[in-house]
């Protein structure tokens, strides 16, 4: 997975620090990133993401407020040990379920056809 693949964005989804923030959490709760790991420096990532890095600084104080990272004065920002990693878990799962069930009712579909998806994926195993 490369650098940008992890950070993927879309611009329509709501306010980009929050999806950044997801972003984080989801990488946590797969085990993308671990306690202890360092973050990219907020200009960094803002780089990547091509956002302004007010923006990652915000997403980073909402993490922060969260439990979920810490800054090190001259070190950088890393992932806390104590991260919060089972509820993040809850948490991702939760808001993929939001981002389906929004897209099937934007397609349409009954609730049996949505489940009767989920279903078919879960049994194909495809990511």
């Amino acid at each position: 997975m490369s650098p940008t693949d992890r950070w993927i964005l879309d611009m329509d989804a709501g306010p980009i620090y929050v999806q950044i923030g997801a972003r984080v959490k989801e990488q946590l709760a797969r085990g993308d990133l671990a306690p202890g790991e360092k973050l990219p420096s907020a200009r960094d990532l803002a780089a990547l993401l091509s956002v302004n890095p007010n923006t990652v600084a915000h997403a980073y104080e909402r993490l922060e407020a969260d439990g979920v990272i810490e800054t090190k004065r001259g070190l950088g920002t890393f992932i806390r040990e104590d991260a919060p990693v089972a509820g993040t878990k809850k948490e991702t799962l939760e808001a993929a379920a939001v981002r389906y069930v929004n897209e099937a009712r934007r397609l349409g579909v009954s609730l049996d056809e949505a489940a009767d998806a989920v279903k078919e994926a879960w049994n194909a195993g495809s990511s």
